[in-house]
Formats: C-alpha cells, sequence, structure tokens
C-alpha cells in the first residue's frame, strides 16, 4: 500500500533537512539559531525545527501545515508545538502564543523549500501574507523563496529525468514529474508519479500539483500591500543580488516595528 503516511515517510528521504549538504537548509538554520522563537509555515515532517531542537535551540518553535500525515511524523517531537492548517490560518491566538512569560508573536517566520508556491492566487498570496504579518510581533522578520520564472524550471521536469530512490523499508522507486500546463500567470500544473523500480515496474501513486513562479515585481506589489518591508532580496544562497541568470528569489521581508 502506498498510503499518505508511506509518502511523508518518502518525503524525508527524498528530501532530508542537512545545511552541511545543501546550501539553502544552511541559510535558513542560520536564521532559526539566532531567532529566540520561530514560526515555520508549510513546515511538511517538521526536519528544520527537529534538528533546531536537537541541536539546542530553546526557544519557541511552532510548525504549521495543512497535511495530517506530514504532521503525523512531525509530532514524532513533543518539544516542538505542532498545528494543522493553511498560511492563512497562523494568525490564530493559539499559534501566535504569549503568556507565562513570553513575548506574543514570533520573531522569524519562514516558508521553505518553496512553500510559498503552493499560494497560487492573488487572494491566497494576500491572506497568507497577511496572516504570516499578524503573527510575527513588531520587527519580525519574515524568510522565504520562490523559483525565479527566468529560469523556468518546469523545463526540466520531464519523466526522462527521474529520480530513483530506496525507501525506508530497502524498495527501489522511480519519482517523475511531467508538467500539463503553464499559464501565462506563472501558475504550472504538474503530476508527479511514483513507481516501482525495475523490469516489473508499476505505478504506485499519482499526484496532481500546482505551483504559481511569481516575478518580482509581482512579489513586491503582493508584500507592500501586506505591510511588509523588504528588508533583503538575493539571486542565490551566498546572498549575492538577483540577476538576470538567477534561480531563486529569496526575500527577508521585515514586519516594521
Amino acid at each position: 500500500m502506498f498510503s499518505d503516511a508511506y509518502a511523508a515517510a518518502l518525503y524525508d528521504v527524498l528530501s532530508p533537512w542537512d545545511p552541511g549538504a545543501w546550501p539553502a537548509d544552511a541559510f535558513y538554520t542560520a536564521l532559526v539559531d539566532d531567532a529566540d522563537s520561530v514560526l515555520d509555515v508549510g513546515c511538511g515532517t517538521g526536519a528544520m525545527l527537529t534538528r533546531a531542537r536537537e541541536h539546542g535551540h530553546t526557544g519557541r518553535l511552532v510548525g504549521v501545515d495543512p497535511d495530517p500525515a506530514a504532521l503525523a511524523r512531525a509530532r514524532r517531537r513533543t518539544d516542538v508545538e505542532w498545528f494543522e492548517g493553511t498560511a492563512a490560518d497562523v494568525d490564530r491566538p493559539e499559534v501566535r502564543g504569549g503568556g507565562e512569560g513570553r513575548r506574543p508573536g514570533f520573531a522569524l517566520a519562514t516558508m521553505v523549500s518553496h512553500a510559498f508556491q503552493c499560494l497560487v492566487t492573488d487572494e491566497e498570496v494576500r491572506a497568507s501574507l497577511i496572516a504570516v504579518r499578524a503573527a510575527l510581533r513588531p520587527g519580525g522578520l519574515f524568510a522565504f523563496e520562490t523559483r525565479h520564472p527566468q529560469a523556468r524550471a518546469w523545463e526540466e521536469w520531464g519523466p526522462d529525468r527521474a529520480t530513483t530512490v530506496e525507501d525506508p523499508s530497502g524498495r527501489r522507486l522511480r519519482v517523475a514529474h511531467e508538467v500539463a500546463s503553464v499559464t501565462e500567470g506563472g501558475v504550472v500544473t504538474f503530476t508527479t508519479t511514483t513507481s516501482s523500480a525495475g523490469p516489473d515496474a508499476a505505478v504506485l501513486r499519482t499526484d496532481h500539483s500546482r505551483l504559481r513562479f511569481l516575478d518580482e515585481a509581482s512579489l513586491d506589489r503582493l508584500l507592500a500591500g501586506a505591510g511588509f518591508q523588504i528588508e533583503g532580496r538575493y539571486g542565490d544562497w551566498d546572498r549575492t543580488p538577483v540577476t538576470g541568470a538567477s534561480r531563486e528569489i529569496i526575500t527577508l521581508a521585515r514586519r516594521p516595528a
């Protein structure tokens, strides 16, 4: 059986959180380690916050995700708070916290691993940005990234570029993406097919997804409309500026004090 729980476990195999191996993970890990309270929006299986706690983070750590199966894996770590919900839900009082000597709101909010691209419409982006801003304390920082549309990353997602992995039980699997459509507004619809690998290959699961590729001007308009001030904008994880060859738009946005 290829269950949702199995898919969540496989995600950790495909995308382990490893600051020593992946520059993006190192970038966010440094921000998390420096913040006294962190909200991870779209936390998935919770790998980033789990790593932070394991390495001695003593502040409040909160993860929010709409996927129950991913959260079930995250909740194996009981000294981090986990909530089911979308980005637009993070301004709930129980998420924002406060009391018991703690300041309400977070010093840092993150959306890592291109989770921001799951916000497909302007309405979803606006509602999410407003909620994240409300969840931050005055002066709090929101850090996230989105793939730069100029790089046309979806053109690299064909079935001929499938990934072969070994699942936790030792079974070899083939994971392939195939793009179905690309709109003028930058919304890419695609399927992800997971199959058993080898001569007797069989399709185990097919997932349908949509991601939005926002350009800088559209992104900045939406951030300004939600009351954020852009503090940093990078085209790569070494904090170099965005150029005509950049594959990422990495943004640090501040809630004004």
